[in-house]
């Protein structure tokens, strides 16, 4: 099971270093960690994705909410959320099969930022499960590198 969590924290030194405490010490798995401040410059949002059982992921809730420094936390679901994730991946290719690296861009909406003889870096930002198909479509022409941000959510309503 996946859990969603939009956590609202005090924007303060060391609220990231509990907050990941936390996980290890209660043996939670984070798969996914963004975090930025909010319109309020004493006040960040983080987005914290885990997975584990019905049981594992309502005990991250309950942890969360007993941190002082933690104002408001939200679990989303899925489907009730909007989830994006930004990703910068080089890849490699070669003048035989750069058109076919170009349309898999094209019709992915991935964008060409770079590009070197032999490696172009490529800019997608879209939801985590689409990010995760487009670097299979590119695997095959060698990744050289990438970064993720991890995702972020919002609820719809």
């Amino acid at each position: 099971m996946k859990g969603i969590f939009s956590v609202l924290v005090e924007n303060q030194a060391g609220v990231l270093s509990q907050i990941s405490g936390l996980f290890a010490r209660r043996g939670f798995n984070i798969d996914s960690l963004a975090v930025g401040e909010t319109e309020h410059h004493d006040v960040s949002s983080m987005t914290i994705v885990s997975t584990g059982s019905e049981r594992t992921i309502d005990q991250v809730e309950k942890q969360l909410n007993k941190k002082l420094d933690v104002i408001k936390v939200r679990r989303l679901e899925e489907n009730q959320c909007v989830c994006m994730e930004m990703m910068l991946i080089k890849v490699s290719y070669s003048a035989t099969n750069r058109s076919s690296l170009f349309e898999i861009c094209l019709i992915n909406k991935a964008r060409i930022v770079h590009m070197s003889p032999k490696n172009m870096i490529i800019e997608m930002h879209a939801a985590p499960d689409e990010v995760e198909n487009f670097i299979e479509l590119v695997r095959p022409f060698g990744i050289k590198d990438i970064q993720r941000t991890g995702t972020v959510a919002l609820k719809k309503d």
